[in-house]
C-alpha cells in the first residue's frame, strides 16, 4: 500500500495538470501518471474510500477536422493510459474517456506531444524546404514527418505501457466496463479509416528520428529546461 505522502504528491500534481501554463501542466500531469505506474497504483488507492463507479470524460479542443497523424496520436496515447478517445468533428472536441486520473493525464499528454511535434516539424521545415518548391510538395513532407514522429512516439508509448501498466491486474475488467457503458451512452460513434498515404521518405526517417527525442515522462524540475521541443 502507497504511503500517504506519495498520495498526497500524486494529489498535488494532479491538481497543478489544472495550471494555465501548458508546460507545466503537461509535466505535471505526466508525473502523476508516473508515480501513479511505479508505485502500482490507481485513483481508487488515491481515495481508497471508494471504488470508481463510472468512467470520467476529458474534453481537449483540436481541429474539427483530424489529420491522419493527430488520429494515430489520440489513439496511441488513451491506449497508453487505458482510456478510449473520440472526436466530436462539429465541435472540435477531442475527448479522452477513462476511470480515475487516466483521461487527465491521457489529455494533457496529448496535448503536450501535439505540440512537441509541431514546434520538431516547424524547425524541419524551416531548415529543410525550399521557397523554391511547390505548396504541395511543401505539405506532403510536413504530414510525412508528422507520421514518422508519431510512429517513434506511439511506439515507445506501447513499450512504455508493458513496462509500467497504468492499471492493476484487478481493475481492468472494471475499467472496461465502466469506459465501454460510458461510450454506449454517448450514443452512435463512427470509425474513421485511414487512406494509405504518400510519403517523403526522408521526411518520415526524419520524424522517426526526432521522435526518440521527445521525452514521454518529464520530471517536474524540467519545466525550468531552457530547451524546448527536444527533452531527453
Amino acid at each position: 500500500m502507497a504511503t500517504a505522502p506519495i498520495i498526497d504528491k500524486i494529489k498535488k500534481l494532479l491538481a497543478l495538470a489544472n495550471s494555465s501554463n501548458e508546460h507545466e501542466a503537461a509535466l505535471a500531469a505526466s508525473h502523476a501518471q508516473r508515480l501513479l505506474s511505479e508505485h502500482n497504483l490507481a485513483m481508487a488507492d488515491i481515495d481508497a474510500a471508494q471504488q470508481p463507479d463510472k468512467a470520467d470524460t476529458v474534453d481537449t479542443t483540436v481541429a474539427r477536422s483530424l489529420p491522419k497523424w493527430l488520429r494515430q496520436l489520440s489513439a496511441g496515447v488513451s491506449s497508453a493510459f487505458d482510456c478510449q478517445a473520440l472526436h466530436h468533428p462539429a465541435t472540435g472536441k477531442l475527448t479522452f474517456i477513462g476511470v480515475g486520473a487516466d483521461p487527465q493525464v491521457a489529455a494533457f499528454t496529448f496535448t503536450y506531444l501535439d505540440r512537441t511535434v509541431r514546434k520538431l516539424c516547424s524547425g524541419y521545415m524551416k531548415q529543410q524546404v525550399s521557397r523554391t518548391i511547390t505548396n504541395r510538395h511543401r505539405e506532403l513532407m510536413r504530414q510525412s514527418y508528422y507520421l514518422g514522429a508519431v510512429s517513434t512516439i506511439t511506439a515507445r508509448l506501447r513499450e512504455q505501457q508493458l513496462r509500467t501498466p497504468v492499471t492493476t491486474g484487478a481493475l481492468v475488467p472494471l475499467k472496461e466496463t465502466l469506459i465501454r457503458q460510458s461510450m454506449n451512452e454517448i450514443g452512435n460513434i463512427r470509425t474513421i479509416h485511414s487512406r494509405r498515404s504518400f510519403i517523403h521518405a526522408d521526411a518520415y526517417v526524419t520524424g522517426q528520428n526526432d521522435g526518440r527525442q521527445v521525452g514521454i515522462h518529464q520530471g517536474v524540475e524540467q519545466a525550468r529546461s531552457p530547451r524546448t521541443g527536444l527533452i531527453t
